[in-house]
């Protein structure tokens, strides 16, 4: 009981923070190169969090099977995932790149269908997805002016291309979950996912103006390595953990909300009726899509269990 009440907090923490990283990321980008800070971010969350668990005396099996089995998450989920978004709201707003990450869940059924070919799609998931598409529509319609723009429209590309990244690795850590501590992974994951990001920074970003960092995206950087790494990225993993995969995937109707109001009220960004509509079409695609496919999850458990009878 204790560990459920456990999980169902980390979950709030996720739901919550996740929701203001959009933020942060984009306040950070305006004063460091933008893979750069997310690369950073992620590799000194990843090491800090590591080094708490060895001085408590956390064991860990430090064998190359176990973190290797970290390492394509941490890839697809924060250098291919979440740390582009970061290079991304340099040129689109944080509300907006935070709607479109809400389509993670319906990538991810979509995905998870084509992989696996005996899942059905039944009526939920299909007005789902077709609801999830309209609502992304409705937010390139009310975002017109960001697709006329080629960079704009580059970081709204990129950001889409991200979610599928970020399917694509929780889909294989749900496939390969290993026995290792969830913690554990997340610093393994993070540690990869930053070390990637400044490979990809060492290529393509302009380092010399580190040494003048604004004050405000140094607060930036400190807030997501403590709050948007360590601790959100930590409960959700945990949550992942203990929880059903089903109900944490509430996160993505509350971190987009989060990002807009917070987008709205410190970065003046826009909230239109067609922005609220975007959303309510959009969130309600995913709730279809995750009611469809648990129904259809309880369809195959029953005709197993008659199976066997």
């Amino acid at each position: 009981m204790k560990s459920n009440l456990t999980a169902y907090f980390a979950l709030v923490l996720v739901c919550f923070f996740w929701g203001t990283t959009y933020l942060a990321a984009r306040i950070g980008v305006t004063g460091f190169p933008a893979l750069f800070f997310m690369g950073f971010r992620n590799l000194a969350a990843g090491v800090i969090l590591l080094g708490f668990l060895v001085l408590r005396n956390r064991s860990f099996p430090w064998a190359w099977a176990d973190i290797r089995l970290q390492l394509v998450p941490g890839f697809c989920m924060l250098t291919f995932g979440t740390g582009l978004v970061g290079w991304c709201v340099q040129f689109i707003p944080s509300g907006l790149a935070a709607l479109l990450y809400a389509t993670v869940p319906i990538f991810t059924i979509l995905i998870n269908m084509l992989a696996r070919r005996d899942e059905r799609i039944n009526a939920h998931v299909a007005t789902g997805m077709m609801l999830g598409l309209a609502g992304v529509m409705l937010v390139f319609r009310d975002n017109f002016e960001y697709l006329t723009n080629r960079s704009s429209f580059l970081g709204i590309c990129v950001t889409l291309a991200s979610c599928v990244s970020w399917c694509l690795g929780g889909l294989y850590t749900k496939s390969f979950p290993g026995k290792t501590d969830s913690f554990f992974n997340a610093a393994i994951q993070m540690i990869a996912g930053g070390v990637g990001l400044l490979t990809l920074s060492a290529f393509n970003d302009d380092w010399t103006n580190l040494p003048h960092m604004r004050p405000q995206s140094v607060m930036a950087l400190l807030y997501l390595i403590f709050f948007g790494s360590i601790l959100a990225y930590a409960s959700y993993l945990f949550a992942m953990s203990r929880l059903p995969a089903g109900l944490v995937s509430i996160y993505a109707y509350i971190n987009p909300l989060v990002a807009l109001v917070l987008g709205f009220f410190i970065l003046d960004e826009k909230i239109t009726w067609l922005t609220a509509l975007a959303f309510t079409v959009t969130l309600s695609g995913v709730f279809l899509v995750n009611r469809g496919y648990q129904l259809q999850k309880r369809k195959n458990t029953l005709t197993l269990i008659n199976s066997h009878e």
